[in-house]
């Protein structure tokens, strides 16, 4: 069965649903970071939002959206992420008054966890594989009766996610350009829908690892290309690949994805830090890293406003050392 295709206003009803509940987060600007981009750079900061990422915007939604289509008792929900998505239903769900079953790879990282159970959500961990991972979903929503919320093939969730969209214009009104990160593609698909509805001369580029570049690969052969391998790259959030139901918004409203290696990752991770004080997780500092890269730095077009999805800040601290790049640049 086809998945509902979302609209701009599917994407405007959750903008008034998720108002008092999410919080629209701030854009916030760099002169370091401009002068090494060369252009005027907006982050729009997903990592200062509720339960840590932009996550919490679709998992509120398609809670929400489920709650409102019954009058029984409402069902729990059942998901499988290695983190975001994961802190995102679970607080979600205990905002809501449902239960959350969360299924996460063992290799997730330890804050994630804890910060599933600290909201109530109940972690069932798995092999990290994907394959592993829907099956002991599956056989929770067996067990449950719990309904299945995809962290981004879900159209509600994509619905939620294309807020950021909305906000952003009205934030940044000059804006020539949009980066964000893409793993499933939630996010992606719906920002995208947003920026090539209302106002199209916005480029819109997704940002992912070389070791995860199943999107690039996939837009540059025009069809979807998984990769069947779980990719080993320090940006935890996007070893997923991207989902069938937000590709074919990706595929259309997408100009370009641009990859970007380990090492860029660290970099970016570390200017953040140490020029803007923020606390980024690495898959949330990607397109910081594409903004960056000399690739993007080489085009022809025009871009000069580029606004930069800084998509979570949920970090092991511990790992934190481990983590930055020490360059010549900071």
């Amino acid at each position: 069965m086809e998945a509902q295709r979302v609209t701009v206003p599917d994407v405007e009803t959750p903008a008034g649903r998720l108002q008092g509940h999410a919080r629209e987060t701030p854009v916030l600007t760099c002169g370091t970071l401009d002068e090494l981009a060369g252009r005027r750079l907006y982050f729009k900061c997903e990592n200062l939002q509720k339960s840590g990422s932009f996550k919490f915007r679709g998992a509120y939604n398609a809670i929400s959206r489920l709650l409102s289509s019954t009058n029984q008792n409402p069902p729990p929900v059942v998901t499988h992420s290695s983190g975001n998505h994961a802190c995102a239903l679970a607080l979600a769900a205990h905002q809501l008054d449902v239960t959350a079953h969360v299924v996460m790879p063992r290799t997730a990282p330890q804050c994630k966890k804890e910060t599933v159970r600290g909201y109530g959500g109940k972690v069932i961990e798995c092999t990290p594989t994907e394959q592993a991972r829907v099956e002991t979903m599956e056989r929770i929503a067996a067990e449950t009766g719990a309904v299945y919320i995809s962290s981004s093939q879900h159209p509600d969730v994509i619905a939620g996610q294309g807020t950021m969209g909305l906000e952003l214009l009205r934030q940044v009104p000059e804006l020539d350009a949009v980066i964000t990160p893409v793993g499933g593609g939630g996010m992606l698909a719906g920002v995208s829908l947003v920026m090539k509805s209302l106002n199209p001369h916005v480029r819109v580029y997704g940002a992912e690892p070389e070791l995860a570049n199943d999107a690039a690969t996939s837009l540059a052969k025009g069809e979807r290309c998984p990769l069947s391998y779980y990719p080993d790259t320090i940006a935890d959030g996007l070893r997923i690949n991207m989902g069938p139901v937000a590709w074919p918004y990706i595929r259309e409203n997408v100009d370009d994805i641009i990859s970007v290696t380990e090492e860029e990752i660290k970099n970016a991770m570390t200017l953040i830090w140490q020029r803007m004080k923020l606390v980024v997780e690495p898959s949330g500092v990607v397109g910081v890293a594409a903004a960056l890269s000399d690739s993007f730095k080489a085009r022809e077009e025009p871009a000069k406003n580029v606004a930069v999805i800084l998509s979570g800040g949920n970090l092991d601290l511990l790992k934190l050392p481990d983590l930055l790049s020490v360059s010549e640049h900071v």
